[in-house]
């Protein structure tokens, strides 16, 4: 039993058939063709760490909370910072009125002490905690505890860094599951 062949697949078959080969001294006098430099890829500015926080799309609560503080521009500025961010699921897990009373402008201070809590002075990558218990001093003045487990797993004090290693042009981002409460002064 014959198969039939579609028209254009026997047309390409036949064209190719019907072009002489190329001899030796054929390809010996074309001139070569120019090579044109591939084009460079396009510039990816790496964004701060706010722009990279409101593209993720996860972290709309923490965003208002450091534009309410008034840190927004300081975590625009050059760094680097290391900065522990709880999700929105981290924030809505507080007790309920939580993030509405302190975003109110006469919580500010209150507010600003949260935030400078979940952030480093310098970029501290995950590896750097492997294997590792570490207290370091956040730009707040009081110290975290971090764990690095042998898995790769992270804690920051009693919150679970679920996402690490988010590259920002200024600093880096860990994902957290709670938001971390700074020791009372």
């Amino acid at each position: 039993m014959y198969k039939l062949v579609p028209l254009a697949a026997f047309v390409a078959i036949l064209s190719a058939c019907s072009e002489p080969a190329a001899t030796p001294a054929d390809t010996m006098a074309a001139a070569p063709a120019a090579v044109e430099p591939a084009p460079a890829a396009p510039m990816v500015e790496a964004k701060d760490i706010v722009d990279t926080a409101v593209g993720a799309g996860s972290f709309s609560t923490l965003v208002a909370a450091v534009q309410a503080a008034g840190l927004e521009s300081t975590l625009r500025g050059a760094g680097p910072f290391t900065v522990f961010a709880p999700t929105d699921a981290a924030f809505a897990a507080l007790p309920a009125g939580t993030v509405e009373d302190l975003l109110k402008p006469e919580n500010k201070d209150k507010l600003t002490a949260i935030l400078t809590y979940h952030v480093l002075p310098g970029e501290v990558m995950s590896s750097a905690i492997a294997g590792q218990t570490l207290e370091p001093a956040t730009v707040r003045g009081a110290t975290l505890k971090a764990v690095g487990g042998a898995d790769g797993s992270v804690m920051i004090n009693d919150a679970k860094v679920v996402t690490a290693d988010i590259d920002a042009s200024n600093g880096v981002i860990h994902v957290i599951d709670k938001v971390i409460m700074p020791p009372a002064k």
